[in-house]
């Protein structure tokens, strides 16, 4: 990649938290580059680089716009193996044009008994038509994957591009997990927090990780130092999947992550959300059980229960944060809480078709519920003018 065309995605990019700059290219990541060294997780920098909510955006009169990207997907031994698409999307003036579908990317495989395995890939080009004249320009938005990492290595167009100026919303940047990365989607505009922000007209940055929303003080700190608007947190069924904390740790690590992002944003409102519904981990503790040959869930039942140390269960955590929140909004009253089951709970089980995560169409009610909400509402209120 040229430096001219390296300045103009720098530009042109949005959601992202930091860039890896390669040789052959750059790479859009969703957390600071240091936090690679304070986890040796590869499912947790690996879910960083996948580019859920990232976008380049473009001021352009042209018809058709090329990015050559080379991509690397995550296959993981309980999914069954056929062709992995990697979907871009587009708007044009916030109108979509056709998606584009390319294959052929690399490919990461974990949870192999012979651990990490890297399969080497090729570059494509994902090609939008566009449409129009040529005479008037008009914004792009170009919408990466968010089932796959994406190094950018070129970018042409018909005519000249340079990076749309930002619009003038309020900044909202989401922390969460699987359900929040929405790998299930089919586009990524049907990511949730990107289908929400486009329904409240909120300028998103989605920091939801696969496997990884675990209250890790880097993502933490990551939020405290962007200038965000309006924040939310949407925690609980990583802890109580991985069973990565215990009620005496999981509090305090509650706390820790909210004072640090106050540390930045005294006053910005703070939204925490509780877990959607998940049948296995409503009463039952985690770890989550996977079967390797047919990818079948179910949580850990405790064999000797500790009265002094119970297990988190998902009803225990949403009492607990519904009390965190209830405690410390005496002296926060910019701190608030919104129950997961409100968006999406009992009576929708059957979008979940793997007992864990949302079907598309779950996605997508998941984003008009949070849009229509009141206590979205008056999140966004506290917001005031922006800022």
């Amino acid at each position: 990649m040229n430096r001219q065309t390296a300045h103009l995605v720098r530009g042109a990019l949005r959601g992202t938290v930091d860039v890896e700059e390669r040789p052959t290219g750059l790479l859009p990541l969703r957390l600071p580059m240091s936090a690679r060294a304070q986890s040796d997780s590869d499912w947790m920098w690996f879910a960083a680089e996948q580019a859920s909510g990232v976008r380049c955006e473009f001021w352009t009169a042209a018809t058709w716009i090329e990015l050559t990207v080379h991509t690397t997907g995550l296959h993981l031994p309980w999914v069954p193996e056929q062709v992995r698409w990697a979907v871009f999307a587009a708007t044009v003036g916030g109108e979509a044009v056709e998606d584009a579908r390319v294959t052929g990317g690399s490919e990461l495989h974990l949870a192999e008994p012979g651990g990490p395995r890297f399969v080497q890939g090729e570059p494509v080009v994902v090609r939008f038509e566009l449409g129009g004249t040529g005479l008037e320009e008009r914004r792009v938005t170009i919408w990466l994957p968010q089932t796959d990492t994406v190094e950018i290595r070129d970018v042409r167009a018909d005519l000249p591009l340079s990076p749309a100026e930002p619009i003038d919303q309020l900044r909202w940047w989401h922390h969460g997990s699987s359900i929040s990365h929405c790998i299930e989607a089919e586009t990524p505009r049907g990511v949730w927090p990107v289908a929400a922000a486009d329904r409240l007209d909120l300028d998103v940055t989605n920091l939801g990780f696969a496997a990884n929303a675990h209250l890790d003080p880097f993502t933490a700190r990551a939020m405290r130092d962007s200038g965000a608007d309006l924040f939310s947190l949407k925690i609980g069924i990583n802890i109580v999947g991985g069973d990565t904390m215990k009620r005496r740790t999981f509090i305090p690590a509650v706390h820790g992550f909210l004072d640090t992002v106050r540390e930045g944003a005294p006053t910005a409102p703070i939204l925490v959300i509780s877990p959607i519904l998940c049948p296995m981990h409503e009463d039952t503790p985690g770890p989550t059980v996977t079967d390797p040959e047919t990818g079948e869930r179910h949580g850990t039942p405790s064999t000797t229960p500790d009265v002094l140390e119970p297990p988190l269960t998902l009803r225990a955590v949403r009492e607990i944060l519904r009390d965190i929140v209830h405690t410390r909004s005496v002296e926060d009253p910019n701190l608030l809480y919104l129950d997961g089951l409100e968006l999406l709970g009992a009576d929708d089980v059957a979008e979940l078709p793997d007992g864990l995560h949302p079907s598309p169409a779950g996605y997508l009610l998941i984003a008009d519920r949070f849009a229509a909400s009141p206590v979205v509402s008056a999140w966004i209120g506290e917001s005031g003018p922006k800022r």
